[in-house]
């Protein structure tokens, strides 16, 4: 099928296996601290500072395999299509989270984290996908589409992941087995790999290839230069398309550093300064999260007055507000629980604002420039995995070398430097040139 209308039909089942793809593996969100936690403790790192740190690590054995290999998949859907990557991420998904569940040791989770990572880079062939197959003035409304299939993956993953967690101690029955007791985790990883296979039985027989034979580009390059190509090679793309993968890098690694803290913050003891909250708690908070995410992504975005709007001038606001969200979360008490939800509603808006709008920009900005858009889609997941490498560790350093201070330089300090780097992007965007105009925009 070569025209857009009908591929567009493509769309609601790409939404379908993206949102059970991302309620999978958004489900390890409120225990995978936790997790890291306790496998860190078997192995004597007691101490909350030492401990700590793993966290980080864990978090960034993910992100580093994106980054070595999802450039090489955006380009390798360029070549052989969309549909087998996105299969493939499914399929690599089903295995990996299951084996995550299994882990008893540190290096064994780091591996399969890596691996799990290596292989999924879905989102970005998603947006490959979204850009065959739609016009320019579909494109801000369908990569909300895809940001509501986020918001509703943070909807219900971390709420199931808080729930299913240690089944243990909170179902009995079946459950009340020395076995699950001592894979107080296993349980949210085996749903979550289910539910990757079910989206990948769901993208087999349903989801429409959306790049044709014809307009595949073929490569010889070795993937491991072509790796690095796309990387270096962001110098000779075109200037708003690097302003705007480079402004995305600098948010990703604000983001991350305050995701990779919050829940170590939220688990700190009240005494201490933290919200003593468990993995339940966390998937409240998550779930709140992903409601207004899913109503700024999956409603407001899709609406004729967003499709007014500058989408220049939303990136920014989006940005700004994110980042007083996350300054904002250092001084929060744990009662009432909803002033908790408050900075939290403001990431949520801030993030639901910059994300489909700098992928509108992002598309057109490659389209007006002739460059493929898989690889300019990979690379900026290449980048985004690179800033989520650095931010998990930026983070889990920066907190272990402050947990224990008192003073300006305590546990606030993580989140300040997150805040600092939201506005070091927003200041990025200034410099932003746009050479190709959203239609319908005023």
């Amino acid at each position: 099928m070569d025209d857009r209308e009908g591929q567009s039909s493509g769309m609601g089942i790409l939404f379908l296996v993206v949102f059970i793809d991302l309620v999978g593996f958004t489900l390890v969100i409120p225990f995978l601290t936790y997790f890291v936690q306790d496998l860190a403790t078997l192995q004597g790192f007691t101490e909350a500072s030492n401990r700590d740190v793993w966290v980080g690590i864990v978090l960034a054995a993910y992100t580093f395999g994106q980054f070595l290999f999802t450039p090489i998949l955006g380009s390798l859907s360029d070549r052989v299509g969309r549909r087998p990557i996105i299969m493939f991420g499914l399929l690599s998904n089903t295995v990996f989270f299951i084996a995550f569940g299994l882990a008893t040791s540190l290096w064994f989770a780091l591996l399969v984290r890596f691996l799990a990572g290596a292989g999924n880079g879905n989102i970005a062939v998603a947006r490959a996908y979204i850009g065959d197959v739609s016009t320019p003035a579909q494109l801000k409304g369908r990569m909300g589409m895809i940001g509501a299939a986020f918001g509703l993956g943070f909807t219900i993953g971390p709420f199931l992941g808080g729930v299913l967690s240690d089944p243990y101690t909170n179902f009995g029955g079946v459950f009340a087995t020395e076995w699950w007791q001592s894979h107080p985790y296993f349980l949210p990883c085996l749903f979550a790999g289910l539910l990757s296979a079910i989206s990948c039985l769901l993208a087999v027989r349903m989801l429409p290839e959306s790049l044709p034979e014809e307009s595949r580009v073929a490569s010889t390059e070795n993937p491991v230069r072509q790796m690095i190509r796309n990387l270096v090679g962001v110098r000779d793309l075109s200037p708003s398309v690097r302003t705007l993968i480079n402004v995305n890098a600098i948010f990703l690694v604000a983001f991350t550093i305050m995701h990779t803290t919050f829940i170590l913050f939220t688990a700190m003891p009240v005494m201490d300064g933290g919200l003593g909250y468990e993995e339940i708690d966390n998937g409240y908070i998550f779930f709140f999260v992903g409601l207004v995410g899913v109503f700024v992504q999956g409603g407001f975005m899709r609406s004729k007055l967003a499709q007014r709007l500058d989408s220049r001038k939303m990136m920014m606001v989006g940005i700004l507000v994110c980042g007083l969200g996350i300054g904002w979360i250092p001084y929060l008490k744990p009662d009432p629980f909803v002033l908790v939800l408050i900075p939290m509603a403001f990431i949520a808006l801030g993030n639901g604002l910059f994300q489909p709008t700098q992928n509108t920009l992002l598309t057109l900005e490659a389209r007006n420039s002739s460059l493929d858009l898989g690889r300019v889609m990979g690379a900026q997941e290449g980048y985004g995995a690179l800033a989520r490498i650095i931010g998990p560790i930026v983070g889990a350093f920066v907190w272990a070398e402050t947990i224990d201070n008192a003073g300006k330089m305590d546990y606030h300090t993580v989140f300040r430097l997150s805040c600092l780097l939201a506005f070091i992007a927003f200041l990025a965007q200034i410099r932003l040139k746009l050479t190709a105009k959203v239609e319908g925009e005023v």
